[in-house]
């Protein structure tokens, strides 16, 4: 299911994948996850403590009750929503993790 980041992967839960990202200390990661809209697999390379294009009016709700994640898409220079729910890998701090 989706995209393999590569080499052997620790297996983890979906909430210890979550708090990695959180506590990635505004390090750049890697996550596959489905997008919620279409359905489709989407490797996203990401980190979170960016402030660029932030324009300080805020979200029109809260992405947390939607069970979303705000990250600053690294490739496309945007800023992308991740449904928390559907993460399968992650790859951070130069480690590798399937979520189970």
């Amino acid at each position: 299911n989706g995209t393999t980041i590569g080499e052997r992967m620790e297996k983890i839960s979906l909430e210890e994948a979550v708090i990695k990202i959180e506590e990635s200390e505004g390090k750049i990661f890697s996550v596959v996850f489905r997008k919620r809209t279409t359905g489709e697999w989407r490797k996203l390379i990401g980190r979170l403590g960016v402030s660029k294009d932030v324009n300080g009016t805020g979200l029109k709700y809260d992405p947390a009750s939607r069970q979303l994640m705000t990250v600053y898409d690294m490739q496309n220079q945007g800023w992308r929503m991740i449904n928390k729910n559907s993460i399968t890998e992650l790859q951070t701090k130069g480690e590798s993790y399937v979520i189970i």
